[in-house]
């Protein structure tokens, strides 16, 4: 009986100690997402393009953009999510308060290639920030709202947004994806099991 009893002990433990890691897990995913709002955004609610993305963040995927006439693409979109965000948005299915998603948008250079018509990209013309805040912290700033920060950074200056307001200048691109948070989450695998 005492055998039975220590074996069961012994299995609680072991499940409260796993209870615990998830628990420590969800935390640090919500947590970084979080740290990754504020090196996305200052308390006023400006955004920036945070330095370290490419070396800091995840490839949540990419996007070509086909060319208006002839062959090839004439944009090519790489997608950046702050840590934490792929883990928690497979858990949760939704992104995480805090989540930052940048958006590089390259210029493209078509041509032949053994593997036939190949665009590649060419010179970077600037980034999308979008920023999730379901807390609305910043209810008078015209570039949030939505859930979101929204704002487009020219190549020359990834600290000065070009955007004015985003329900004019971002928003009316990702009017088809209002259903799944205004974010076109079909376009990036990592966010699938």
């Amino acid at each position: 009986m005492k055998a039975i009893g220590a074996a069961g002990l012994a299995v609680m433990v072991l499940l409260g100690i796993a209870a615990a890691a998830k628990r420590s897990s969800i935390w640090a995913a919500e947590s970084s997402a979080a740290t990754a709002g504020k090196t996305a955004a200052d308390s006023e609610g400006h955004l920036r393009v945070p330095d370290d993305y490419r070396t800091s963040y995840q490839v949540l995927g990419s996007w070509a953009i086909a060319a208006d006439d002839g062959k090839g693409s004439k944009e090519l979109h790489v997608v950046y999510a702050s840590p934490g965000t792929i883990d928690a948005y497979r858990r949760d299915k939704r992104f995480p308060d805090g989540a930052v998603l940048i958006k590089e948008v390259f210029s493209t250079a078509t041509g032949e290639m053994t593997t036939g018509t190949v665009s590649r990209a060419g010179a970077l013309k600037g980034w999308f920030v979008m920023v999730k805040d379901r807390a609305n912290r910043h209810p008078g700033n015209p570039l949030w709202g939505d859930g979101w920060g929204w704002s487009w950074f020219d190549a020359t200056d990834p600290s000065r947004t070009t955007s004015t307001d985003y329900k004019v200048d971002c928003q009316s691109c990702h009017v088809p994806a209002q259903a799944s948070d205004w974010v076109y989450v079909d376009g990036y695998p990592p966010l699938k099991r």
